[in-house]
């Protein structure tokens, strides 16, 4: 089965991953995955770090030549930014004011630990340049499928994109020069307008980003054990996103407010297409199981925990009202949390993938994914 691990702190020396249980025989592009890392570094409404951090990938194992071993794969992303060792001591001021919407008082809590700068270390967003970088490997195998995934910002603040339903080709050519990554130049114009104002008060936003991922075959998932839905799952590592809230598939929703007849997906049959769906209102999963049509996914982003203008805290040792520290941060980052979102997506589709289709080499598995095709 394949898993992925991460390690490392936001401010310490490097970032970590492990992906193991991949494939042999892929073919790994170094400058894919720099890319990605660099989209995940984009959008209106980032922060300094930004300008600091360059994002670049050192892969470590599990490739020779660029081609996949079958091996772990382990890589790291070495952090400009750095403050805090292993084993040498700081000279860095224990934090001790906790904020509002931050893992800090939490952890606090759970670990008993008196300087909280020990939990937003780890807890910090900074933690997902290692799963874009995981998730741009799982890109590339899905690529030898035809599997294409993509993001696009559907909302920020009051601004709210109605669905469109577009391909993934669309949706690249509408966000294709875009501040934002978003398909509507008014609406994009209207949102970075909040983005402006939110700033000048020292406040922060969230947003809508919406995630469609293309040519995933029908069969992926179970229906026999709840824990093996796909949509679960996909739900279950989009929410393990830092301040994503809510995941929406399909209409999500918008279920609620229809009559049965108005949102279910109605059945066809052609000799070219075989069974297909009129529609795509279950947003490619149906009981667990991907039907072949395009998934969609939307997911809902809080606004930044950490405001400029920061809000009424509690000193963690004297218990004395404090404001929150106000720590260089994004006014919003829902642009880049998008490249997050496609990245975990990636993982998840590639784990159910080889679930499918066998794990060991790439010739296995295409030989296995044919046949499929051609019996169903």
């Amino acid at each position: 089965m394949l898993r992925f691990l991460t390690a490392g702190e936001s401010h310490g020396q490097a970032l970590v991953g492990i992906l193991e249980g991949f494939p042999k025989g892929v073919r790994i592009q170094k400058d894919l995955i720099d890319r990605e890392l660099s989209r995940r570094q984009s959008g209106y409404g980032r922060g300094a770090r930004m300008h600091i951090e360059k994002d670049k990938v050192q892969v470590l194992s599990g490739l020779r030549a660029g081609i996949t071993l079958g091996s772990p794969i382990s890589f790291l992303i070495k952090n400009k930014d750095k403050t805090i060792d292993v084993f040498l001591k700081d000279k860095l001021k224990a934090l001790t004011v906790p904020r509002p919407a931050h893992a800090d008082l939490l952890g606090f809590l759970k670990y008993q630990d008196k300087d909280l700068r020990n939990i937003l270390e780890r807890a910090s967003a900074r933690e997902t340049a290692a799963r874009v970088a995981g998730g741009s490997i799982c890109k590339q195998f899905l690529g030898e499928f035809k599997i294409d995934i993509v993001s696009h910002v559907a909302g920020i603040g009051e601004i709210l994109l109605e669905r469109h339903n577009l391909s993934i080709s669309q949706i690249r050519r509408k966000t294709q020069g875009s501040a934002l990554g978003c398909i509507d130049r008014f609406p994009e114009r209207l949102m970075i307008g909040q983005i402006k104002k939110a700033k000048s008060l020292g406040d922060t936003l969230g947003g809508v980003i919406e995630i469609v991922a293309e040519k995933v075959p029908p069969g992926l998932g179970s229906v026999m054990h709840w824990d093996r839905r796909l949509d679960s799952r996909l739900a279950s590592a989009l929410m393990s996103i830092p301040a994503i809230k809510a995941v929406e598939v399909g209409l999500g929703l918008e279920y609620a407010r229809r009559l049965g007849s108005k949102s279910h997906d109605e059945i066809l049959y052609s000799k070219t297409k075989g069974f297909c769906f009129k529609t795509n209102n279950a947003g490619g999963i149906i009981a667990g199981i991907s039907t072949g049509a395009p998934i969609v996914l939307r997911i809902a982003m809080k606004p930044i925990a950490t405001l400029a203008n920061p809000l009424e805290s509690v000193d963690i040792n004297t218990k004395k009202h404090k404001k929150a520290p106000s720590i260089r941060s994004d006014v919003t980052a829902v642009t880049a949390c998008g490249v997050v979102a496609e990245s975990v997506v990636s993982f998840v589709l590639t784990q159910a993938f080889l679930e499918k289709f066998s794990s060991d080499s790439l010739s296995e598995i295409k030989r296995n994914y044919k046949a499929y095709l051609k019996k169903i």
